[in-house]
Parts: C-alpha cells; structure tokens; sequence
C-alpha cells in the first residue's frame, strides 16, 4: 500500500475526486481550506486580501499497483494548469488497522 498526499488549488477539487473515483480508489480523506505556497515557483495560497485564492488536500491510501495510473493523472491536471499549483507526494504505508 501507498500514500498519495495531494495538495492543489480549490479549482482541482471535482476534478481530483472524479478521478479518484474513476480509478477505483475509493477512500480518501480531504482538507477544504489549506493554506501554502510551492517551494519553487509556486503562488501563495494564503486566503488573504493579498493572496486571497486558497489551496485543498486529499490523503488517500491506495494499491501499488494503482498508483502510476494516479500519479499519472496528476501530471495531466498539473500540466493543463501549471500555475494552479497541484503537487504530490508518495509515500510507503508499512501497516493499517
């Protein structure tokens, strides 16, 4: 199993979701207003006067064997909106209850 840590502007939301869905992971667990910026050319998403556009989060555990289809996906999304800021991160997850 993995973890998929997904971080992107609120545009992606549905997007994101649909996809998932789509690809047959079905759990995931979402944050709706998270603040940041890219740690290299990445617009602040801070909900403020100044920056006032603000980013999601999507944590999802899914098969390794799905994982290239969604990390694949992902680039789709990011390359079609490059300046929307999606990012992810994959990670091994060693034990579930």
């Amino acid at each position: 199993m993995k973890a998929i840590f997904i971080a992107y502007d609120q545009a992606h939301t549905e997007r994101i979701i649909e996809m998932l869905e789509r690809l047959n992971c079905r759990g995931f667990t979402s944050w709706d207003e998270v603040k940041g910026r890219g740690s290299v050319d990445g617009e602040p998403h801070y909900g403020s006067h100044a920056w006032p556009s603000l980013a999601g989060a999507i944590l999802t555990i899914v098969e390794d064997s799905r994982v290239d289809a969604v990390m694949a996906k992902l680039r789709q999304f990011n390359d079609e909106r490059p300046k929307l800021g999606l990012r992810a991160f994959v990670w091994p997850i060693e034990q579930s209850i």
